[in-house]
Parts: C-alpha cells; structure tokens; sequence
C-alpha cells in the first residue's frame, strides 16, 4: 500500500465510531477484490477497514444494503439460538458516527469497517474429512439461519450471477471473436466444455419456474470465507458477504463441492493430481445437511450432486472464455493461467461425473438416516 492510502485509511476512521483512539493502522494483504486495513484502538480492539472495489461492485451502496440487512439478521437468529459466542458467529458492521453502515469519502470511495474477530484463521484448501465437515456447516448453518429472513428481499448486486446459459453465451461469443487468438490452442479444451453444453440448461429453469425456490446465497462458498476457531478447529462465521443476493442454496453447495473436495489448487498442472476425494465430499455432505438439511426440499436434495458438476463447469467456462477474452477479468501470472485454471476445472468435473453414483448413494445414506 502507498504511504497516501495508509494515510487515507486513518482519516476514514475518524467517521466510524470505534470507542478510542487509533494507535495504528496496517495494511491486511487478505481478499483479491477490496482493499483492507487493519486497525488497532488504544483500547487493544481491533478492526478491519475496506474500500470497495467499485469496479467490481458498481453500485456499492446496494451491496452494503444486503451486507447489513443480513448480518443484523444473523446476529438477531444467533440471540434467539442463545448461540455460545455470538460476536464471533457473525460479521458485525461497525457503524458511522452518522449511523450509517458505511462512509462515502470526497473521491466516492465507500468504506466499511467489522471488528477483527480475534483467535480465528482460515484454510485455503481443504484436506481432512474433519475440515470439510466444518466449512460445509458453516455454510448450512448460514443458509438455516436465513432460511427465516422476512425482511425486503435483497438486491441482486451482480445480475446473472450464476445463470450458465449467459456464461455458455458468452464462451460461444468468446470463440467467434477469439481476440487474443487462443482458440487453436485451447481447442481441446473448449470441445470439453462445449460438449457439455446441457449443463447450461438445468438450475436457471428450475428456478424460474419455482421448482427449486429462491433463497439468499452466498455466491462464494469456498474454504477460505470460513472462519475456524484457531484453537479447535471449530468453524465459527461466514465472511465475504459482498455477493450475497437471492438465488439458489444448491449453486453454493456446489461450489463447496468444486473448491473443497479436491486438494489441489484451481490452477494444479498436475491434471493427475486433481480429482474429487470421497471422503472430503462426504464431509462436506455431512456438515451441510445436519445444519441445512432440514430446509432442504426434495428436489434441492436430488440435485445435490450434479450441482457440484455445474458449478465445476461453468466455472471452467469462465476461465476459458477469460483466456479466450485476452485475461480481462481473472487476474493471471503467465499467459497460460487461466487456461490452466480451465483444465484443472475440466479434471475435477471428470472425477465428479465418474463418482456420481457413489456420490449420490452416500447423499441418500445421510437423508434416508
């Protein structure tokens, strides 16, 4: 960070109602989308401070809308539960010395400031059966508690987010301009991708026509938006809410799936290495359903595994459309990246398609119990 952003981040804070004097401010390297600060009070609580990438969220006032009405009914449903440790179960906005729940500098920055939820840490990737049971009930756990939200339903902050017929759409469109002519060198893999093209064509219609009903999603429910007590390894709270919005449960259990069951990172070259554990689905599985299961309806239920291959593809789709596109969106280290990253999406979603069976009966085993 630039001495100037620091010095920015410390006069923000005087708008925000923190409870003493700021001793020190640094900057927090975590997130790839807003800029973060960490901010100490003379009275030893600490806070974490974030400008909005307004590129990404161009109507941040919207987000934070969502941001608050959701976490104030979380904390209200934790009260309610008479939740151990509530403060450390949900994100708490701190508000503006105006009351707001975020402060709009001379430049047209938006600012946010949450208390630092102490003794915690998180896991980039998942690798014990005991680690995937807790991201997946940490986010069961999120979606019960929304399940009773009765408020105005919340904005959609990025429309079409997880609409796969727009994602195919734009991947056709991708490889009809090819601006960065890529496509000879990717053929193999778009061929994969396009060869499954029906994969487009199951969740948006379903919701559209009320078969699956809408919910508040998180959007990003990876591993690393979780929480766990630095201690016991307990997850604790979901964080990263800027992409909560109404949509499916089912698209967030399968992005569990396509970033959770497998070791490796998104971008492993090593295709060998990439492939869908049992035992971490399981998990998964087994987290999520004794939190969530209960709201599931039976279709959300049936879908459980073929959403893991959805959200896997499309998101091979979107790497590759990006690398299509010239690297526009993601960003990259080399030229290759996210064509990488489109391989190793296309890896996991064959182990997923070749374990489905065994996936579904170990999904059946834990509802029928």
């Amino acid at each position: 960070m630039t001495r100037d952003a620091d010095a920015l981040a410390r006069e923000v804070l005087a708008h925000f109602d923190l409870g003493g004097a700021i001793e020190e401010v640094a900057p927090l390297a975590e997130g790839h989308i807003n800029r973060s600060w960490i901010a100490t009070a003379a009275t030893g609580a600490r806070f974490v401070l974030q400008r909005l990438n307004e590129t990404v969220f161009r109507e941040p006032e919207r987000v934070m809308e969502n941001v608050e009405r959701v976490t104030r009914h979380l904390a209200d449903a934790l009260a309610r539960e008479g939740a151990r440790e509530p403060a450390r179960r949900a994100l708490r906005l701190v508000p503006t010395r105006a009351g707001a729940s975020c402060h709009r500098d001379a430049t047209g920055g938006v600012w946010r400031v949450y208390p630092f939820v102490e003794g915690t840490q998180v896991r980039e990737h998942v690798t014990t059966r005991e680690e995937a049971r807790e991201v997946g009930r940490a986010f069961g756990t999120f979606q019960r508690l929304l399940a009773g939200y009765d408020g105005r339903r919340l904005h959609e902050t990025i429309p079409h987010f997880h609409d796969a017929a727009r994602r195919l759409a734009a991947l056709e469109s991708a490889l009809a301009a090819d601006r960065a002519g890529r496509a000879d060198d990717a053929r193999p893999e778009i061929e994969a991708a396009l060869g499954r093209r029906a994969m487009a064509h199951i969740l948006q219609p379903l919701l559209d026509a009320g078969a699956i009903p809408e919910r508040i999603a998180h959007n990003d429910a990876k591993s690393s938006n979780v929480l766990l007590d630095a201690a016991t390894g307990e997850a604790l709270c979901v964080v990263d809410l800027d992409t909560v919005m109404p949509g499916t449960l089912l698209s967030d259990f399968g992005d569990m799936v396509r970033s959770a069951t497998s070791p490796t990172a998104e971008d492993e070259p090593d295709l060998g290495a990439v492939g869908a554990e049992p035992t971490l689905f399981a998990g998964l599985a087994e987290g999520y359903l004794a939190e969530a299961g209960e709201i599931l309806t039976a279709t959300e239920r049936d879908l459980l595994v073929v959403v893991g291959q959805i959200i896997t593809w499309e998101q091979a789709v979107r790497f590759l459309t990006d690398h299509l596109d010239g690297d526009r969106y993601y960003r990259v280290a080399y030229p290759e990246h996210n064509l990488v990253r489109a391989r190793t999406q296309l890896a996991l979603l064959d182990s997923l398609e070749r374990q489905a069976e065994e996936f579904l009966a170990l999904i059946q085993e834990m509802t029928d119990g």
